[in-house]
């Protein structure tokens, strides 16, 4: 089964359990997938029925309608394989003071979203900054694998998005409108795209607000709206997730897995954060940087050979070590306001809350870090 019939089971499946939210922004995906004004129109055209109308019959039977129209359209084209489009190769990047990044050696894919975890001030940013040509590395080099005519085009194809954005002046839309003119759309696409593109992204009820009526949170995702009309092979993202609620958090990384992973328009998504656990469930492959070094979660050499646990609970160390010997406890060590376990690999997370269980320790959180970074910030 090709990777858009999966995605069409899926959506297909959302809106026979209501999920209309879900549905709606997915169908913008495979809209935009067409490239063909005729189907712009008509997504837009349920859009603006759909501000008046919530009803949940109607509004169904619409989705569905609109629904087997993309696929009938987007089953006959061909989707565009994910595959290696940036090479980083032993870059390092140093400076007058003690810091030096790298090396780093890492392979961009489209259709992924990599992480990039680690402390403040151990290389994110710059990492994000020499991918994009930004900073020149010191050594080593960065490999594009697509086409670009000059420096220009180059970074018209790989879009970074600081943590603070500049100041604009405008209506959002306004802006929005300006941008898709700079980046080639015609005066008929204009408007069509910036709508549906507002949809996707949650933004359109904010259309004519201007910078100071805006959160930094959809401050941030006006500036994803703006890169995407570029249609980028690269989106680098630095903490894109601060100053963002859990829920509000969980919802822009769906959306950043979406938009990777079109079967027709698949880019590569290079994100920092702090978000350890959030990150981690999304990404494909995540780097955790620390003084400038590279460890990759995936790799071979960063595999684990203890099992990890990280909790909290109101049991002294001392009594702790005795009722978790008999799962021949290796060290047991406070980090911070939680306590870290490292166990024999043979150990397992079920083994655990046994233990827990029938020596009646009382938790308050559990997390298996077997195979997170989050062991590296302990270690």
């Amino acid at each position: 089964m090709s990777l858009f019939e999966k995605q069409y089971q899926e959506v297909t499946e959302l809106l026979q359990f209501d999920d209309y939210s879900q549905v709606i922004k997915r169908i913008i995906d495979f809209t935009l997938d067409t490239e063909d004004i005729v189907f712009y129109k008509k997504t837009n055209d349920f859009l603006n029925w759909h501000d008046t109308h919530t009803e949940a019959a109607p509004v169904k039977e619409r989705l569905a309608i609109l629904l087997q129209e993309l696929h009938a359209v987007l089953s006959q084209k061909k989707t565009k394989p994910h595959q290696t489009i940036i090479s980083i190769e032993n870059l390092k990047k140093t400076y007058h003071s003690k810091f030096a990044l790298g090396p780093i050696s890492l392979d961009i894919k489209s259709g992924e979203i990599i992480g990039l975890v680690g402390e403040n001030g151990n290389g994110k940013t710059t990492l994000l900054r020499s991918i994009c040509g930004e900073l020149h590395p010191t050594e080593g080099q960065v490999k594009y694998h697509f086409p670009y005519n000059d420096p220009y085009d180059l970074r018209t194809k790989l879009v970074y998005i600081p943590q603070r954005t500049e100041t604009w002046r405008g209506s959002m839309y306004k802006n929005l409108e300006f941008s898709a003119s700079c980046y080639g759309y015609s005066a008929q696409e204009n408007n069509l795209v910036v709508d549906l593109i507002i949809t996707r992204l949650g933004l359109r009820k904010f259309r004519n607000y201007n910078w100071n009526g805006l959160s930094s949170g959809y401050k941030m995702r006006f500036e994803l709206a703006r890169m995407l009309l570029r249609k980028p092979q690269i989106l680098l993202i630095d903490e894109p997730l601060a100053n963002l609620d859990i829920l509000a958090q969980q919802t822009i990384l769906d959306d950043f897995r979406n938009i990777a992973n079109s079967a027709f328009r698949p880019i590569a998504i290079v994100l920092s954060s702090q978000q350890l656990y959030e990150v981690e469930k999304t990404s494909n492959q995540v780097v955790f940087l620390k003084q400038g070094a590279q460890r990759n979660l995936k790799s071979e050499e960063s595999q684990e050979h203890n099992f990890i646990v990280e909790f909290e609970t109101s049991e002294t160390i001392s009594a702790l070590t005795q009722k978790l010997s008999k799962l021949e406890l290796i060290s047991l060590e406070q980090n911070g306001g939680t306590l870290i376990a490292v166990f024999p690999l043979e150990v397992t997370i079920s083994d655990f809350m046994k233990t827990l269980i029938e020596e009646q320790i009382p938790v308050n959180y559990l997390r298996n870090i077997t195979h997170s970074t989050r062991r590296f910030f302990v270690k």
